[in-house]
């Protein structure tokens, strides 16, 4: 692997264990604001949806809601992982949690008070969109300093499994508050999750990393991520597959995909495929924190093809039983890859420059993905959703698999946990 490593504050050496990464301070406050952060954030798009409904009941409002918060994310991304290199990722976490906080509560207050209007919720959304950005890059890289590379696979299984437990019981959680306290209490509810995780993660030890001194060169600091990025062989060939993925993939799966299966056979079953997904990718993160395994990557690579097992289910056409089968399976495969790229990024990319690649991965991922959910419903329309779901899902599979053929992917190490 060649790199263009700039210069950075060393952080502070984590002993190798073999035991659980919650058996160190740090790494508990870190994994306690998340589990509180992401129990909040999965309940928050189920109440925002019907509080918005119930408030304007058109549609079009909810889709400006949403839209304002997901342009920000690809927008200021890249500046989030130049912040998060350069300054004390403990200082961005907590100042983008609180911030988060604020907006939400925001937005709760304009609820519970019958002062709805679609454009300060907007505005609302597009600031808790720009703190997102500072989140995400600064969660990745903070990781790194509070365990040791043999103990990356596990912690990044604890989090895998807090995420998907969340997303199996955290909707339904908020549907409940939706239907007995409205959709604005569940909002606050995600608010206070904010500032408990902000409190959590001020708990955080001091590391090697702070502040950086001296004259802050921004445009320096970027180009520095990006020739990190592509000059990490086993880095760039797999962003891009899975940036043409989700082209493929996201409008099949978020557009057609619901469509289908309540023609298939209603509603409900949706639904439930959700769920039983949601089960696969729990399964399968807590199986994780034990199993070791050789050449991660390649492994994580394999699996994210088991995502396309629903499409194809829905494309051919097959009974239900089959499709919930699939989708269980999907799950497996999809957590599986989410820890085999988050454990990879953590213990080949140094932790000074950690921030930006992994914006930059994210910018050049998920880009595609308003182009696939615009395009989905003029192909649909052409060639028939059948087809079109079922080429989306041979297609998944072919370019995900194309990235091992690069060397450096396939020979990637792993830093496996000690038994």
């Amino acid at each position: 692997m060649s790199t263009a490593t700039p210069p950075s504050p060393a952080p502070s050496p984590v002993a190798p264990s073999s035991s659980s990464p919650l058996r160190q301070p740090g790494f508990r406050w870190y994994f306690a604001g998340q589990t509180v952060s992401q129990l909040g954030s999965s309940m928050a798009p189920v109440a925002l949806a019907f509080a918005v409904l119930d408030a304007s009941a058109q549609a079009g409002d909810l889709g400006l809601v949403l839209a304002a918060r997901m342009l920000p994310l690809l927008g200021f991304m890249l500046i989030g992982g130049v912040v998060a290199d350069r300054f004390s990722r403990r200082l961005v976490l907590v100042t983008a949690n609180l911030g988060s906080a604020l907006t939400q509560g925001a937005i709760a207050v304009l609820l519970l008070t019958g002062h709805y209007a679609a454009w300060p919720i907007a505005g609302l959304g597009f600031l808790n969109g720009v703190l997102g950005a500072f989140t995400f890059p600064a969660l990745r890289g903070l990781l790194p300093e509070l365990v040791s590379k043999d103990g990356l696979q596990r912690a990044n299984a604890l989090l895998g499994t807090v995420k998907n437990g969340t997303k199996v019981f955290g909707p339904a959680l908020s549907g409940v508050l939706v239907v007995t306290a409205g959709g604005g209490m569940a909002i606050v509810l995600d608010a206070l999750s904010y500032l408990l995780a902000a409190m959590f993660l001020a708990r955080l030890p001091p590391s090697g990393r702070i502040t950086a001194k001296g004259r802050w060169h921004f445009a320096r600091d970027l180009r520095e991520g990006w020739s990190t990025f592509r000059h990490t062989s086993w880095l760039w060939p797999i962003t891009l597959a899975f940036c043409a993925v989700n082209l493929v993939n996201t409008g099949s799966w978020q557009v057609l995909a619901p469509q289908l299966t309540a023609d298939l056979s209603s509603p409900v079953t949706w639904g439930l495929v959700l769920g039983v997904r949601g089960a696969g990718m729990l399964l399968s993160s807590s199986l994780l924190y034990r199993l070791t395994v050789r050449r991660f990557l390649v492994w994580g690579q394999l699996a994210i093809t088991l995502n396309a097992l629903p499409l194809l289910a829905l494309g051919a056409r097959l009974p239900v039983p089959w499709l919930i089968a699939a989708s269980f399976v999907a799950g497996i495969g999809s957590s599986v890859s989410a820890i085999a790229w988050d454990t990879s990024l953590q213990e080949h990319i140094p932790t000074g420059v950690l921030s930006r690649v992994s914006a930059y991965d994210d910018l050049f991922s998920y880009l595609a993905i308003p182009v696939g959910l615009l395009a989905v419903g003029p192909l649909s329309q052409s060639f028939g959703p059948y087809t079109v779901i079922i080429v989306s899902g041979l297609l998944f599979i072919v370019i995900a698999v194309l990235p091992l053929a690069a060397p450096a992917v396939r020979e990637l190490p792993h830093t496996a946990p000690e038994r």
